[in-house]
């Protein structure tokens, strides 16, 4: 810290500024272990045999009611 207090306040400002970027320069973000891509189709089998246009009509009045 001495050192630090030694430095001009511009090379105090530099070497923070060094100091930040070596940080973000050195963080790698963690590679995910799924893709979100994976739930694709996840479920299709629940809704193979709604007919969608009678669903949604259903879930609209159903809004209406409350």
């Amino acid at each position: 810290m001495a050192q630090v207090q030694q430095l001009s306040a511009e090379e105090q400002l530099q070497l923070l500024k060094d100091l930040v970027e070596a940080v973000i320069r050195n963080q790698t973000p963690a590679k995910p272990q799924h893709s979100i891509l994976e739930l694709k189709g996840l479920g299709k089998e629940i809704w193979e045999d709604v007919d969608v246009e009678k669903y949604i009509e259903e879930e609209r009045k159903s809004w209406e009611h409350k």
